[in-house]
């Protein structure tokens, strides 16, 4: 008779027994989805909304708006493919690569907070929007009301924001990013693109469109673009510190989409439109930003070195080239910026003499003056190999001079040019000159995007320089208290007049906000910044960067004699001796740095 066959299991008498066969384990569990979330629930609420926002943002393009104004040109299938595309792309990838459409909806939610307020210009004063592609007048218009297109403009980017805010909340996990590829080029390429969200979108020979740089705007609209220029480089480095790899390939091609919105339409407006014309800013915005998406094909994680030390010297070498190339190459577009006119007069009757006050010289070109001295000597420290060490912290405060000294420069001429197209110098009703921006402010503006290119290279050369020197004992607790002392004193110094002058008023942090007040920020943020650095670093490089910020708020100071004495009759004031108070513990403070580094070795 044949053997019996047994249940799995059991054996027969005198038999060892054999285990039971594992059970199969369920496809699932072999192979888990790639899905946004880990409890692999489907995720449709954000495609959902970014569906809806894009629909809206193509239906807005289709509807005026405002009763006032039609688009300039037959804009509405451009923008209709600028919203559809990535959501489209989004859903078509939502599939397979699940990881790869948040991605690509958190991207487009980065900018959606700028584009709203941007479109808020609108609402607030339309005849004044630079958006031809929306808005372009053929009559004068001295206010208009919005039409449903602009409503459906807002909710577009509302719900986009809500998709990101979805997104989210469905891709976040507790994996720790790995080291990812391009995590220093893609922030530069981000600010680059930034640099030309800031200028005139086109060019005008049309009298009904004034255009205008977005500091030159109203406030809508300056709003709009700084939002949209602080995201590009936050959002890009957010995103390649994502945990999984296809999220952040989606985010960086999700940001170069919605750069693509904001750029594409003012370039189309230049090519289709004889009054119209192109300009540099929105075509360097797609160039970065194709790079960048480029990128977002290419690996982003870095495969593990085979050599502890795979290129640590060379690659220190090329970022301290690069960041002093750059300081040098800011001090220049500073040095000519301070002596170059500022403002460009243009007689409109023949024969007219153009006014002598009409140069408007700034009171602040020597302060700018030597705030470029300053950065080129460390700019040249940093190129020389036995100084390199110790100029690059320096390089990475000093850069913010350029910003404090340029922003009050270019304040003189942004108020020359304004005062001139609306009275004429001299008060005459009806002015027989037009008055620009001169080649002066232009080298200024170049010094100030010089100068954030210059500070985000020292910052990737400090990453390079503490790679390379690995781990080391921190900063002396000693300088604890100067240091928290000099960045209190720091911050109250900026933010009050360094003079007073009669009939002057100081721009401040805490009133009279101004276009220096921006330098003034971004000052005392660099040496708060320097600061709390300072407290988690080596001995020699915390000396450094605390030296770094009193030479910083010592140049504040120096606005007395500098810009002040230019004024007459100046006087110091409380931010004077805060200043100085700043400059003089964070000076003890390096000093305690630097003995403790001697202790030490």
């Amino acid at each position: 008779m044949p053997p019996r066959s047994e249940p799995p299991g059991r054996s027969t008498p005198g038999a060892p027994a054999t285990p039971p066969a594992p059970a199969a384990r369920p496809t699932s569990e072999r192979t888990p989805p790639q899905t946004w979330a880990e409890d692999d629930r489907p995720q449709t609420l954000a495609l959902g909304l970014a569906a809806a926002g894009a629909v809206a943002l193509a239906a807005g393009a289709v509807a005026h708006v405002s009763p006032d104004a039609a688009p300039g040109f037959t804009s509405w299938p451009w923008l209709a493919v600028l919203a559809l595309a990535p959501v489209a792309a989004a859903i078509w990838a939502a599939g397979k690569r699940p990881a790869l459409a948040g991605g690509l909806i958190l991207g487009l939610a980065a900018l959606a907070p700028g584009r709203l307020v941007l479109d808020l210009q609108f609402a607030v004063n339309g005849p004044l929007a630079v958006r031809p592609e929306l808005y372009l007048a053929d009559r004068f218009v001295g206010g208009s009301a919005v039409g449903a297109g602009f409503w459906l403009l807002v909710a577009g980017h509302l719900l986009t924001v809500a998709a990101g805010v979805a997104a989210w909340r469905a891709s976040r996990s507790a994996e720790e990013p790995e080291r990812r590829r391009w995590r220093l080029l893609v922030p530069l390429l981000a600010v680059t693109a930034s640099v030309g969200l800031l200028t005139a979108p086109v060019s005008a020979a049309n009298g009904f469109l004034l255009a205008r740089s977005s500091f030159e705007g109203p406030w809508p609209a300056l709003g709009g673009y700084l939002l949209l220029a602080a995201a590009l480089p936050l959002a890009a480095a957010l995103a390649l510190a994502a945990p999984a790899e296809r999220t952040a390939r989606g985010a960086l091609l999700g940001l170069a989409a919605g750069a693509f919105g904001v750029a594409v339409p003012p370039v189309l407006a230049g090519l289709l439109r004889a009054d119209l014309g192109v300009t540099w800013g929105p075509v360097l915005v797609l160039l970065t930003t194709a790079v960048i998406g480029a990128l977002a094909f290419t690996r982003l994680t870095e495969r593990p070195a085979n050599d502890e030390a795979d290129l640590k010297i060379p690659g220190l070498f090329w970022w301290r080239l690069v960041t002093g190339l750059l300081g040098l190459v800011t001090a220049v577009a500073a040095l000519i910026g301070s002596f170059a006119p500022q403002v460009a007069v243009t007689a409109l009757n023949p024969g007219a003499t153009a006014p002598v006050s009409a140069a408007a010289e700034s009171p602040a070109r020597w302060f700018l003056l030597v705030a470029a001295v300053v950065l080129a000597v460390t700019a040249l420290g940093v190129l020389v190999p036995k100084t390199a060490p110790g100029a690059r912290p320096l390089l990475g405060l000093l850069w913010a001079g350029i910003v404090l000294a340029g922003t009050a420069v270019l304040n003189t001429a942004l108020t020359a040019t304004q005062a001139g197209n609306l009275g004429g110098f001299g008060g005459t009703a009806a002015p027989a000159f037009s008055y620009d921006l001169g080649a002066g402010a232009a080298w200024t503006f170049a010094a100030l995007v010089l100068a954030v290119l210059t500070a985000l290279a020292a910052v990737g050369t400090g990453v390079v320089e503490r790679e390379d020197a690995g781990s080391a004992a921190e900063a002396d607790k000693n300088v604890l208290t100067p240091v928290v002392a000099g960045a209190v004193l720091a911050v109250a110094g900026f933010g009050l007049p360094v003079f007073t002058v009669p009939g002057y008023v100081a721009p401040g942090l805490w009133s009279d906000f101004d276009t220096p007040s921006w330098g003034l920020l971004t000052a005392a943020v660099a040496v708060v910044g320097a600061a709390a650095l300072a407290l988690r670093s080596r001995p020699k490089p915390a000396a450094a960067l605390l030296a770094g910020a009193a030479v910083l708020t010592g140049l504040h100071a120096a606005e007395l004699p500098l810009v002040g004495g230019t004024l007459g009759g100046a006087s110091p004031a409380t931010g004077f001796w805060l200043a100085l108070a700043a400059a003089v513990a964070l000076l003890i403070a390096a000093g305690l740095a630097a003995a403790g580094g001697r202790r030490d070795a």
